[in-house]
């Protein structure tokens, strides 16, 4: 799949785009915002007042980020924004809180923006539910080589670093919807993405780190290409699985009955679906956001998404101390404007 498939997006399909109330989401996410604004603070705190020249990359309807560093003391702000709708609306807010000589918005794609000066550091909430699918590579690339002083520097990106990661998972509708009833193939790879607290999901194994880009080395590491990692099935997940299953076939089917729900339950959590994967952002040094809850994976309030590639039609059956062997094979290209494409397969390796 790409990574604009099942999402909004602009410049025909190369680019995920977000509407009102996806930004509002995320301005409304207390597990994001507050840690992004003391995160900018703590930066602009370490340095002289009035000195730091600040870059916002995809400011948004609101220009949360520009906003915050203006008023926390950033001597400019450069807020740059691809969406002609978001832009308008960022400069309304620019206007209304009389910033307009601390932030200037720019409207386009970043990497067609020439600055009048080099900004001291960049602020970069362009992070998707998989981490590179909402094009961060190719602008962090492009920023590090003309937008930012000193590119190599960790302390000139916030978030400094960002990964993406995944564990093989069972999941609720793929034990209950089966062929010929329902086609899982039909979404030919588009992944299912799952609000994070979602209990029809649950992980089998611990997490793995599956993408790790610093923007600060972004220019030799960049990211994608070919992984192989293995996961271990984890007994004791199953067996709490079992009961977290039961509840929910319970819960969303009164009419169901025991016996069925007592089979329903043991099946899927001996069972995977497919390879969830979530995003984590390292913001500095002492502040890190975690969509899911870090390291177990466990579920928790995010406006970002689980998103869950479905590997065959029907669920593959597993148990305890079986090895999952998945192959990632991710291009992500230095281009903003063209898509990343991910292409996960694996095996079961039964102990």
């Amino acid at each position: 799949w790409t990574s604009v498939d099942g999402l909004n997006s602009l410049e025909s399909e190369k680019f995920v785009s977000f509407d009102k109330n996806s930004y509002q989401a995320m301005v409304n996410d207390q597990s994001r915002t507050p840690l992004f604004e003391k995160a900018i603070t703590n930066r602009l705190k370490s340095a002289e007042p009035d000195s730091q020249v600040v870059l916002d990359l995809g400011t948004g309807p609101f220009a949360l980020f520009a906003v915050m560093a203006a008023e926390a003391g950033a001597k400019h702000v450069y807020a740059i924004e691809a969406s002609a709708d978001a832009a308008a609306s960022a400069r309304d807010v620019i206007r209304k809180k009389k910033l307009e000589d601390k932030v200037t918005i720019l409207e386009g794609f970043s990497t067609d923006v020439t600055l009048p000066e080099k900004a001291d550091f960049a602020v970069a909430e362009i992070v998707g539910s998989v981490a590179t699918e909402e094009s961060a590579v190719a602008t962090i690339l492009d920023a590090s080589r003309r937008l930012v002083k000193d590119p190599a520097d960790p302390r000139s990106w916030i978030p400094s670093r960002v990964q993406t990661l995944g564990a093989p998972a069972s999941y609720t509708l793929h034990n209950l919807f089966r062929p010929p009833a329902f086609d899982w193939d039909k979404l030919d790879g588009q992944p299912v993405r799952f609000n994070c607290r979602d209990e029809g999901l649950q992980l089998l194994s611990d997490p793995a780190v599956v993408e790790d880009v610093s923007f600060a080395d972004i220019a030799r590491a960049g990211a994608g290409g070919t992984r192989q990692i293995t996961f271990t099935v984890d007994p004791g997940r199953v067996e709490e699985n079992v009961e977290k299953f039961g509840n929910e076939f319970a819960k969303n089917g009164q009419q169901r009955l025991a016996s069925e729900v007592g089979r329903l339950k043991v099946e899927t959590a001996n069972s995977v679906s497919g390879i969830a994967m979530w995003p984590r952002l390292i913001l500095d040094d002492d502040i890190e956001i975690n969509s899911r809850r870090y390291p177990d994976g466990g579920q928790q309030k995010s406006h970002w998404q689980t998103v869950l590639p479905i590997l065959s039609p029907e669920p593959v059956p597993v148990k305890g101390g079986d090895r999952i062997v998945v192959n990632f094979d991710f291009d992500i290209p230095k281009e903003v404007t063209r898509p990343a494409s991910y292409k996960i397969s694996g095996q079961v390796v039964s102990t």
